[in-house]
C-alpha cells in the first residue's frame, strides 16, 4: 500500500529559503567582520603597544624591525614597499589595460562570434593557472629578459610583466560586460546618422562604458595590488626604496609572505607585519570605495 508524501506548502518553503540566505549572508558579514577586527587589532598593537609612530611607519626608508637605532627606536620604515606595491600595481595596469580593452572591443564589436567561442575561453583559461606558474614563467622568461635592459632582472619592471599578465582575465572579462551592457540602439542610432564603426565604437560604445571600464580597471589593480606569490618570485625582495624599474625591490605582500614565518607571534618583528597585511586592507577598501563611487556615478 503506497503511502501519500505530504507536501510542504509555499509559504513554509518560501520561509525556510529567507532563513537560509539569511543565515549565510549574516555568516559572510560575521566572517569579513572577524577578519577586519582580527588584522586591525594585530596591527594596531605595533603603535599603541610597541609605541612606534605611525609617520615613521608609513613615511622612513630603513626596513630592518630586528635592529633598533640610537634611540632604542626599531626600524620599522615601510615607504619601500609602499612605493614597490604602488609602482608595479600602475606599471602591471597600463601594461594590461591596452591589451585588455582591445580584447573586449574584438570580442564584442568587430567579431562576436570567434571571441565568445575562442578568445574568451582563452583568456579565461588564464585565471585558472596557479600564481607559482606565473612565478616560475617570470624567473625563466620575463627575468632573463628584462636583464637585457641593465640590471640583474629582478625588479618593478619583471614583477609588472607578470602582474598584466596575471590581471588580463580580470580586465578584459569586466570590460566585456561594460560593453555588452551599451544598448543597441545606441550603435544603431550611431550608425544610422552616419558615423563609421571606428567613430561608433570610440565616441558611443567606448564612452557609454565608461564606468564600466574604470570599475575593470580598478579591479585589475585591486587583484594586482594584493598578489603575492609570483611578485615575491620576480622582484627581488630588497626592502629599500628602488632608484629604478630594473633594481631589486619588493612590495607589501612579498615582505608579508616571507616574513611571516620567521616572527614570534606578539613581538614588534610579528606586529608590524600585521601592520602591514593592515595597511594592505585598507587599501583594498580603498580600491571598493572607489569602485562604488564609479558604479554609482555611472547610473
Amino acid at each position: 500500500m503506497q503511502q501519500t508524501k505530504k507536501r510542504i506548502p509555499k509559504r513554509t518553503l518560501e520561509k525556510i529559503g529567507k532563513t537560509i540566505t539569511f543565515l549565510c549572508t549574516l555568516l559572510m558579514g560575521i566572517v569579513v567582520f572577524t577578519i577586519i577586527l582580527m588584522v586591525a587589532q594585530r596591527g594596531l598593537s605595533t603603535f599603541f603597544v610597541d609605541g612606534v609612530s605611525p609617520v615613521d611607519f608609513l613615511f622612513k626608508t630603513k626596513w630592518l624591525p630586528s635592529s633598533t637605532d640610537a634611540n632604542g627606536q626599531a626600524y620599522v620604515g615601510a615607504l619601500p614597499m609602499i612605493i614597490g606595491s604602488v609602482s608595479a600595481t600602475l606599471l602591471a595596469i597600463l601594461i594590461a589595460a591596452p591589451f585588455a580593452m582591445g580584447a573586449a572591443v574584438f570580442m564584442v564589436e568587430i567579431s562576436p562570434k570567434f571571441g565568445k567561442k575562442f578568445l574568451q575561453p582563452v583568456i579565461e583559461l588564464l585565471v585558472g593557472i596557479p600564481s607559482v606558474v606565473y612565478g616560475l614563467i617570470g624567473l625563466s622568461v620575463i627575468v632573463p629578459f628584462v636583464r637585457s635592459f641593465g640590471g640583474t632582472g629582478f625588479g618593478i619592471l619583471s614583477s609588472a610583466f607578470v602582474l598584466s599578465v596575471m590581471i588580463l582575465p580580470t580586465v578584459t572579462s569586466l570590460t566585456v560586460d561594460a560593453l555588452n551592457a551599451v544598448p543597441d540602439y545606441y550603435r544603431q542610432g550611431a550608425l544610422g546618422l552616419g558615423a563609421t564603426r571606428w567613430q561608433m565604437i570610440y565616441h558611443v560604445v567606448l564612452r557609454s562604458a565608461k564606468s564600466g571600464i574604470l570599475t575593470a580597471l580598478v579591479m585589475g589593480m585591486t587583484r594586482a595590488f594584493g598578489e603575492a606569490l609570483a611578485v615575491q618570485m620576480v622582484i627581488g625582495n630588497t626592502a629599500v626604496i628602488p632608484t629604478s624599474l630594473v633594481t631589486p625591490a619588493s612590495t607589501i605582500t612579498s615582505i608579508l609572505t616571507l616574513s611571516m614565518g620567521n616572527t614570534i607571534f606578539g613581538s614588534l618583528e610579528n606586529n608590524v607585519l600585521w601592520s602591514l597585511a593592515l595597511l594592505l586592507l585598507m587599501m583594498s577598501i580603498i580600491f571598493i570605495a572607489i569602485v562604488k563611487r564609479i558604479d554609482k556615478k555611472g547610473r
